[in-house]
């Protein structure tokens, strides 16, 4: 054991084991150093089997100094040192280590420091799109979220149909969402409940969603949200939007329009692409918005509060108003109220049948395709 005292560091202090007489423990002395420095010349080898000094078969720590033939060996038993050193190590570190603070959600913001101005003839336009809005029968109309709790009579399970349709409308289409909706009602049992979905089995839920987008994701956000509720909320909706919010799978548009359907409470503007899109192509945003969340702030800070609740149900951009090659030579608003209109060039198929003089011969149907050149009046030109 010498030679293992004279290649220590200074800063090493030993004491004898609690576990075996025979061995020796060398710690470093806490107040000087908090590491253990070992020497160039000392190799150390583990042999599992190598023979202590007793005569007893153990693990064992082979601890070699000097070169060649002088090389001076010395073998310290282990089993109980390596557990000894072991959970000193263990309390150590986790003593130093702190625990992870749960991190907070940041709260949703409900107006802007200085308000966006109303733009020029605003009122106009609204009315003219409710007025086409009456004429129009879109998928949302019979198959958007405040459907879902007509087929519940419990008010606790209307509100929570509502929320789990608003879930699965995310990158999905109304008719798929309602089909998803009424499968995952049968498939919990007859009625969408917080226990019913917690107590069905995950693949019975997948298997219902399967349908809609993202429903792998969705599947473990709806159990999630289902636990989340029972836990926190009495197994009922919560009433406030940064509460809703902080359910897995639920942002800001599901939160207003959730509270609006589910509690009837107008406490903001549920924000969609389809209105982010709309209002963006009226020039209601100055300079133009980049993110549903500041359309919510701007349109919240000039638009009257009554009319928060039907905004998002009026501008549905699934009839008219398309992403892609609106139908501006469809809509009203084209006259003058949309900066955003455009020359439309439709094509136009016209059908020509004609026929042999024998009136019992075949018919030769002939179809001409000509294109058709809208202009569309707007405001810029």
């Amino acid at each position: 054991m010498s030679a293992l005292k004279r290649s220590v560091s200074p800063a090493l202090t030993t004491r004898p084991s609690l576990y075996h007489s025979s061995a020796t423990l060398f710690e470093a002395d806490r107040a000087e150093s908090t590491t253990v420095r070992r020497s160039k010349r000392l190799r150390i080898t583990v042999e599992p089997d190598a023979p202590a000094e007793d005569g007893q078969g153990a693990a064992a720590v082979i601890v070699s100094s000097g070169r060649g033939s002088g090389r001076r060996r010395t073998v310290v038993k282990t089993e109980a040192i390596l557990e000894e050193t072991t959970t000193e190590l263990r309390s150590t570190s986790s003593g130093k280590r702190k625990s992870a603070s749960p991190r907070k959600a940041k709260p949703i913001p409900q107006s802007l420091e200085v308000p966006h101005p109303a733009p020029p003839r605003w009122r106009e336009t609204y009315d003219t799109v409710k007025e086409m809005r009456s004429r129009i029968v879109a998928p949302v109309d019979t198959m958007g979220c405040d459907q879902a709790q007509l087929k519940e009579q419990d008010p606790v399970n209307q509100r929570f149909a509502t929320l789990i349709s608003l879930m699965l409308s995310s990158q999905t289409k109304d008719e798929v969402t309602d089909a998803a909706v009424a499968k995952l009602r049968e498939a919990v049992g007859g009625s969408l409940s917080v226990d019913a979905v917690l107590s069905a089995d995950e693949s019975a839920v997948a298997d219902a969603i399967c349908k809609v987008g993202f429903w792998r994701r969705k599947t473990q956000y709806i159990r999630q949200a289902a636990q989340r509720l029972r836990d926190d909320f009495d197994s009922d909706v919560p009433k406030t939007v940064d509460e809703l919010c902080s359910l897995p799978g639920v942002g800001p548009k599901m939160a207003f329009l959730a509270l609006q359907v589910a509690w009837k409470l107008n406490v903001g503007i549920s924000v969609d692409v389809h209105v982010h899109r709309i209002t963006n192509r009226l020039g209601w945003h100055k300079p133009p918005t980049k993110t549903p969340e500041e359309t919510r702030l701007n349109l919240q800070s000039w638009l009257p509060m009554e009319l928060h609740p039907e905004i998002n149900h009026l501008l549905v951009g699934q009839t008219i108003c398309l992403p892609v090659s609106p139908r501006c030579d469809e809509c009203e608003l084209s006259k003058g109220l949309c900066p955003s209109a455009r020359k439309v060039v439709r094509k136009v198929r016209k059908k020509a049948i004609t026929s042999v003089e024998d009136p019992s011969g075949p018919k030769i149907e002939v179809t001409l395709e000509t294109k058709e050149k809208i202009v569309i009046p707007t405001s810029t030109e």
